[in-house]
C-alpha cells in the first residue's frame, strides 16, 4: 500500500467509514463530551463506553445514558459486553431507537468484575457464544457487527484465529484484534505480529471483512508504523487518545507524509476548556469539574513544572478554578 494510502475510507459491512483511524471505547473516558471532542480533533469513528447488555434491557437509567448520541456524531458505534445471550433480545429492542452505526462486542477487557460474569475477555474460553451472540445481533438488528478481542485468556491458551472463525461464523463485518491475552492485562508489549497473522488468515480464508489493531498506540507515529508492519486496515487510538485527542490529527499528518504540527501550550489549554466545557454542557458544572480532574491532569502529563497546577486542578469544583490553574499554567511553564 502506498504511504498517501494508509488514511483511508473503510467499509464494514452495508456502512463506509470516512477514515481508519478510529477512537477505542474505553470505560470512564468515551462519554459524550470526549467522543465529541476527538471528532473535532479528526477521529474518523467513535464508541460509546461499554454497554451492559442486561442493563439495557431492563432499561436502566445509567446504561440508556451511555448511548446518548454527540450532536456531531453521525456516525457511531455502540459497544456491547454480555455474560449470557438472555437479555440479548431485549438489549436489541432497545437499543435500536438509537440507531447505532454498527453495534461492537467487547471479548476483550480483563477487568475481573467483567470477566467474573463471563463477559469481556471471558468469551474467548468459548468461542461459540460469539457466533451465538452475533448472529442474533445481524438477524435482529440490520446493521453490522464487528468483535474487539485479545489473542487469548493466557499464554498457554491462545485461539485469537479460532475465535475470529467464530465470530466471522456468526457473521461478524469487522474484527479487531488487540495484541495481548487477557492476563497481559496492559502490560508491555503488544504482539503485532499476530495482527499480521490474523489479516493473513482473513484473506486466505476469502474474507473481506476490515480487520483493526489495538495495543501500544500512545503515539501519531505508532499508527503508521502498526498500519505498515502489519497490512491490517485500521487502527484504534485508546490509552493514546486520554489527554491527547490531537493524535488522531497528527496521524492523519503523517500517514499523507506530512510532518505533524506541534502542540504549543495555548492549544492544550484551549482543548482542556474546551473540553470541559463539553462536559459542562452534558453533566452540570460541579460534577464536569469534578470528573475533568483525571483529563486535565493527562493532558497536562509529561510538561515540566505542573505539580502546582495539577493540585489545584484536583480540587477544582467550579469553571473559574479551571481558569485560574491555566493561568497558574501560563505562570509556571
Amino acid at each position: 500500500m502506498k504511504e498517501q494510502d494508509l488514511h483511508h475510507p473503510v467499509t464494514i459491512g452495508n456502512v463506509e467509514i470516512q477514515g481508519n483511524l478510529f477512537l477505542a471505547p474505553l470505560a470512564g473516558y468515551t462519554d459524550v463530551p470526549f467522543r465529541s471532542l476527538c471528532i473535532e480533533m479528526g477521529a474518523d469513528m467513535t464508541f460509546t463506553e461499554m454497554v451492559s447488555a442486561e442493563g439495557l434491557s431492563r432499561d436502566g437509567e445509567k446504561t440508556m445514558d451511555l448511548l446518548k448520541r454527540a450532536e456531531n456524531e453521525q456516525q457511531y458505534a455502540v459497544q456491547l459486553f454480555m455474560g449470557a445471550t438472555d437479555s440479548l433480545e431485549g438489549a436489541l429492542e432497545r437499543l435500536a431507537p438509537f440507531n447505532p452505526t454498527f453495534i461492537d462486542i467487547n471479548c476483550g477487557c480483563p477487568v475481573p468484575k467483567v470477566t467474573k460474569t463471563g463477559a469481556g475477555s471471558s468469551m474467548m474460553k468459548d468461542p461459540a457464544s460469539i457466533t451465538e451472540i452475533v448472529r442474533t445481533i445481524t438477524r435482529t438488528l440490520p446493521i453490522p457487527v464487528s468483535v474487539k478481542f485479545r489473542t487469548g485468556w493466557d499464554a498457554n491458551s491462545e485461539n485469537y484465529l479460532e475465535f475470529a472463525q467464530a465470530a466471522l461464523d456468526g457473521g461478524a463485518a469487522m474484527l479487531t484484534l488487540h495484541a495481548r491475552t487477557r492476563a497481559q492485562g496492559y502490560a508491555p508489549f503488544a504482539d503485532w505480529t499476530k495482527l499480521t497473522t490474523l489479516k493473513g488468515y482473513c484473506m486466505q480464508k476469502g474474507y473481506q471483512v476490515p480487520i483493526f489493531g489495538s495495543g501500544d498506540l500512545f503515539h501519531a507515529q505508532d499508527a503508521k508504523r502498526m498500519l505498515t508492519e502489519t497490512g491490517i486496515d485500521g487502527i484504534m487510538f485508546a490509552r493514546g487518545a486520554i489527554g491527547n485527542p490531537f493524535i488522531f490529527a497528527q496521524a492523519k499528518d503523517i500517514l499523507a507524509g506530512r510532518e505533524p504540527q506541534s502542540i504549543p501550550l495555548e492549544q492544550t489549554v484551549h482543548v482542556i476548556l474546551r473540553h470541559l466545557d463539553l462536559m459542562i454542557a452534558h453533566y452540570g458544572e460541579k460534577s464536569a469539574c469534578i470528573q475533568m480532574r483525571k483529563h486535565s491532569c493527562s493532558y497536562l502529563k509529561g510538561r515540566p513544572n505542573t505539580a502546582q497546577v495539577k493540585q489545584a486542578i484536583v480540587t477544582a469544583t467550579k469553571r473559574d478554578d479551571y481558569l485560574q490553574a491555566m493561568e497558574m499554567l501560563h505562570t509556571s511553564c
